[in-house]
């Protein structure tokens, strides 16, 4: 029966907590309410322990009268120092200081009053004595009040789900996540530790919690101690993605591994998006911070009218994104993709209203759609990433390939002359290198278009003012058509994670940051450039899908080796063989020299490019872009055979 009893109780006891501590918090004049509670019961409890309780009694009514008044006057210091303005569940050392002052003007009030009017009624029955003892214990039961209750808030919020946790960094980030773990409800991240590589910090802690030294045997330790999770703050992720040795350990224990969201990221999901994400192989792909003079970039974009083809793609839609942040006066938004060009419109008028920006659903290749809206807008600047980019589908549609990457190149370049575009910047590809598909083909033959054309322009051979800039680089991690997504999707199927040979491999480069070198690039060229960008080290794709397999915690997930695709090579390049490089002002842009073409022969073979593609005769379209790039050669393709004539 006691049992029972006990167990009913806890229930009710659990239930009332959980109802509190799920509410936002209690209004400000109830916990002033329970303050000046807490001051007249100590008052009471004080007379009821220097008298007998039938002296108490005999004049309860007296005494109450006495005791309510000097309430009031606690009441008015609590009002006085805003000790009720907190949440009780989060009181910190400034609300027990004001606790403490609000006591003390309370208590000398009350004193001052006392000596004032002497021992007439009603203050016979209070003396100083209890005044200051009354006092001393109503100002430690406020903070043990304070305290409890954060205490039992931790105890019941604090879900049975809750992970162990170790914190990677000892910065004021790593504090402001541990604080923001710790008022989280419900407790999803309970903080064990914090980790450091500064040995001086050995048997130190933070935030009552333990300091750690990352070293080869904190794995083990992670694992030996129940933490479940290692959370890897903004100011440590680059060092963390750089230490494979770590990062395989951590995985290998079955420890889950958590990166801070960037401020920016966090800001933008609003108060509810969390502060952390599960890491993805994008955050582990060792690689250098890249730094971007974004001023230039503001004050070359800033109240200008930009066009941005393209706009719905990973790399456009990144531009989009990027650009707006500079306040541009206009921007011209165009992709034939109608869904994504609908996301890219509502993007902009939530984020940035401002703007005057128009989503036109077009294709490039249309040459007289595209001039009404370049004699319409009249765009100051030219952002290109409109283009056809999966390589074995273009394998298998080389005239589709000409007439949308060349075809719409060349009417968006000669259109940006004829209309007086300051800049026209050109997204190419790392397979325009000795291309051995037709996709990095069509893209070449796009440089060498729009080269040509600057040249042209700057010999006085053509007129008009605009500068070409092309920029070249490689995979970007998530994009439409990654390997990345790609084996998520196998992996969350079971498997098996495809790979079409052991030994390829591929550089790799995250959205944003390609952009930012796309915008960089952009501002510092004068025109014929073509801007190659540091990819950082390649990464050999099998090693890249066992990553992701540990990663994800899977098991029994096979690799399947399928072959190369039609026009796939082992490995990429940004330069030629007869290419070399000259340094800029940012190390992780280099400009590619390349071999400069005659504008006027580069029109007539194109044109007869553009008109063959038409005839849909596949053969001799490739034949055609064989004869404009010589080091064109076809690999694990159809078109080989044009290669042995």
């Amino acid at each position: 029966m006691a049992g029972t009893f006990h167990i009913t109780t806890m229930r009710i006891l659990y239930k009332l907590s959980h109802w509190y501590f799920t509410k936002k918090a209690l209004p400000y004049w109830c916990i002033l309410l329970i303050d000046c509670g807490v001051v007249f019961m100590s008052y009471l409890f004080i007379y009821q322990q220097l008298n007998s309780g039938a002296l108490l009694l005999s004049n309860f009514y007296q005494i109450c009268m006495t005791t309510l008044m000097y309430t009031l006057f606690y009441g008015m210091a609590f009002k006085c120092f805003h000790t009720y303005s907190g949440i009780l569940r989060y009181s910190s050392f400034i609300d027990l200081q004001r606790i403490a002052y609000a006591v003390a003007l309370g208590g000398t009030t009350s004193y001052a009053i006392h000596l004032l009017v002497g021992h007439t009624y009603p203050l016979y029955f209070i003396s100083g004595q209890y005044i200051l003892l009354a006092s001393l214990l109503s100002g430690g039961m406020l903070w043990a009040l304070r305290i409890l209750m954060k205490i039992l808030y931790e105890v019941s919020v604090k879900s049975i789900n809750s992970k162990y946790t170790y914190i990677y960094g000892t910065d004021s980030s790593a504090i402001a996540l541990a604080k923001h773990f710790r008022n989280e409800s419900p407790q999803k991240f309970d903080i064990k530790g914090f980790i450091t590589e500064n040995r001086d910090a050995k048997h130190h802690e933070l935030m009552g919690e333990k300091i750690y030294i990352l070293d080869e045997t904190l794995p083990e330790r992670m694992k030996d101690n129940g933490i479940e999770a290692f959370v890897v703050t903004n100011g440590k992720l680059a060092s963390f993605r750089n230490n494979q040795e770590m990062q395989n350990a951590i995985i290998k224990a079955g420890i889950k591994i958590y990166v801070q969201r960037n401020e920016e990221e966090w800001k933008d999901g609003g108060i509810d998006k969390p502060a952390l994400k599960h890491i993805e192989i994008e955050d582990l792909l060792p690689r250098d911070e890249i730094q971007i003079d974004m001023d230039a970039v503001g004050t070359l974009l800033r109240g200008k009218s930009i066009m941005i083809t393209g706009s719905a793609g990973s790399i456009g839609s990144e531009i989009v994104r990027q650009v707006a942040k500079f306040k541009p006066e206009m921007m011209l938004l165009i992709d034939q993709a109608e869904t994504p060009q609908h996301d890219i419109r509502l993007f902009m008028q939530k984020n940035y209203p401002h703007i005057k920006a128009e989503t036109i659903v077009t294709t490039i290749c249309n040459k007289g759609r595209m001039e009404t809206l370049f004699e319409t807008y009249k765009p100051d600047y030219v952002f290109h990433a409109a283009a056809y980019k999966h390589v074995p589908m273009m394998e298998d549609n080389p005239c589709e390939a000409i007439q949308n990457n060349v075809e719409g190149t060349r009417n968006i370049a000669d259109l940006s002359v004829k209309y007086g575009v300051k800049k026209f910047v050109m997204i190419s590809t790392d397979k325009a290198v000795n291309p051995t598909n037709v996709m990095g083909c069509s893209k070449r033959i796009c440089e060498i278009y729009v080269q040509s054309l600057d040249k042209a322009i700057k010999d006085g051979k053509t007129e008009g003012v605009t500068q070409f800039v092309t920029t070249r680089f490689g995979n970007v991690l998530g994009s439409n058509g990654s390997v990345i997504p790609l084996f998520k999707e196998q992996i969350r199927n079971g498997g098996p994670v495809t790979v079409t040979h052991p030994d390829i491999f591929r550089y790799f480069m995250l959205i944003p940051e390609a952009c930012k070198l796309v915008l960089e690039a952009g501002t510092m060229g004068h025109g014929g450039e073509i801007f190659v960008f540091d990819m950082g080290a390649p990464v050999k794709i099998v090693d890249l899908a066992k990553r992701m397999i540990k990663l994800s915690g899977a098991e029994n997930i096979e690799i399947k080796y399928t072959g190369l695709r039609d026009g796939e090579k082992l490995y990429e390049e940004v330069l030629n063989d007869q290419e070399i490089n000259k340094p800029t002002q940012n190390d992780k842009i280099k400009i590619a020299t390349v071999r400069e073409y005659d504008f006027a022969e580069v029109c007539n073979n194109i044109e007869r490019l553009i008109a063959n593609s038409y005839k849909y005769d596949d053969m001799e379209t490739v034949a055609n872009m064989k004869e404009i790039v010589p080091e064109y050669k076809s690999n694990h393709s159809v078109y080989e055979i044009l290669d042995k004539k």
